[in-house]
């Protein structure tokens, strides 16, 4: 069995212990990986075998980091995340623009066929005018289905037994309000927030139910090897919320505080939580109802300063990312305004425990190998 230091340090500075030195995550979670276009280039600028990156998340179009990277780089954690349905077989067409498929839950994906880098959501398959019966009709996805589950208890033991590393286990699918935006639409999601609160409720209860019976089955599989499990909700824009804070509390947060609370009372895993964007005013919320680790800490959105986070907030949760600000420096500046940033954001966040180092987000296609290096050699 190799030495467990990777594991170890990352199970202290999420108890807000302080680690040998700071945990480091690339390609740990699904919301802290890269773009297979930047993951191609640094392999080369690792001097490592050519390979064709293989993509895990076919809508961000990131790559699978593999052990060779991950061992050069030092990076601490690994992920599991939920295999596919059997019931379900992504098809792909093409027109003159896009090339397009349908996801599980029914939500069209569609990317430029020129110069394109993601998929993005389209074609609603709930838009328009519904009541709650065709909410309760609506074909959710399986959560039982066996395949979900395949080899995933076991793929989490080798991270722990062979490779020493922490390991966070993601979830079924995106958040309670990023589902019902996709599943209405932006417009018809928004509508409802407002005027027609019952339906947008059953929308995220019934996904809810489906991240719920998600996670009753992969739990048990993974018990003793999992060190963290994965939820997202994005709640913020680049200087607000994206709804009111008021809303947020009486619509979403009894339902986040049931599925905080189902995974810490059949878990002694730590429950991250993604949410991008200024949502300060809902961490302490967040934090009451039983968040453990925030991610991604969006430095460049208002009132995401670090220090004053780390100052307010750090004995009560983990900041996981705001390492390096993805919008403005990572991308675009110099390898020297790279180590300048990194050196910033950790004096501000390490102290104590409490930080697992990643980038704001997932390194994105335009990001500079050379970028890429100048943050790890920083943070070392």
């Amino acid at each position: 069995m190799v030495p467990r230091a990777s594991r170890d340090r990352v199970r202290a500075t999420i108890s807000h212990r302080e680690p040998d030195r700071i945990p480091f995550d690339l390609g740990g979670t699904r919301v802290t990986g890269i773009h297979v276009r930047a993951y191609a280039r640094l392999r080369d600028a690792l001097g490592l075998e050519p390979r064709e990156p293989r993509v895990v998340d076919i809508t961000q179009q990131l790559a699978d980091v593999e052990l060779d990277v991950l061992d050069a780089l030092g990076a601490d954690v690994r992920y599991v995340a939920p295999r596919g349905a059997s019931t379900y077989h992504r098809v792909f067409h093409e027109d003159a623009a896009y090339r397009t498929f349908v996801d599980e839950w029914g939500v069209g994906r569609r990317m430029p066929l020129e110069s394109g880098l993601y998929y993005d959501s389209f074609a609603p398959p709930l838009g328009g005018t519904i009541d709650l019966a065709a909410v309760d009709a609506y074909a959710w996805p399986d959560a039982a289905d066996p395949a979900r589950f395949a080899g995933m208890g076991e793929e989490a033991r080798r991270y722990v037994e062979e490779e020493g590393r922490a390991v966070q286990v993601g979830s079924i699918s995106g958040g309670l309000t990023e589902g019902l935006f996709k599943l209405r639409g932006f417009e018809d999601g928004y509508m409802d927030l407002a005027a027609d609160p019952s339906l947008a409720r059953r929308i995220m209860e019934r996904i809810l139910e489906v991240k719920l019976a998600y996670w009753s089955r992969v739990l048990p599989l993974v018990d003793g090897s999992v060190d963290v499990v994965g939820e997202a909700d994005d709640l913020g824009g680049q200087d607000r919320t994206l709804f009111a804070p008021a809303t947020y509390r009486e619509l979403v947060k009894p339902l986040h505080r049931e599925l905080f609370a189902y995974l810490h009372a059949h878990t002694d895993a730590k429950v991250f939580f993604h949410t991008c964007g200024a949502v300060r005013e809902l961490i302490p919320d967040l934090i009451e109802i039983g968040v453990d680790i925030l991610n991604p800490v969006q430095v460049s959105a208002a009132g995401m300063d670090t220090a004053e986070l780390k100052r307010e907030f750090g004995r009560d949760i983990v900041f996981w990312g705001g390492g390096v600000d993805t919008q403005r420096v990572l991308g675009s500046g110099s390898p020297s305004e790279v180590r300048a940033e990194v050196g910033r954001r950790a004096r501000d966040l390490a102290p104590g425990g409490g930080f697992v180092f990643a980038a704001v987000h997932n390194i994105q296609p335009n990001v500079p190998a050379a970028n890429i290096l100048a943050m790890r050699a920083a943070l070392r």
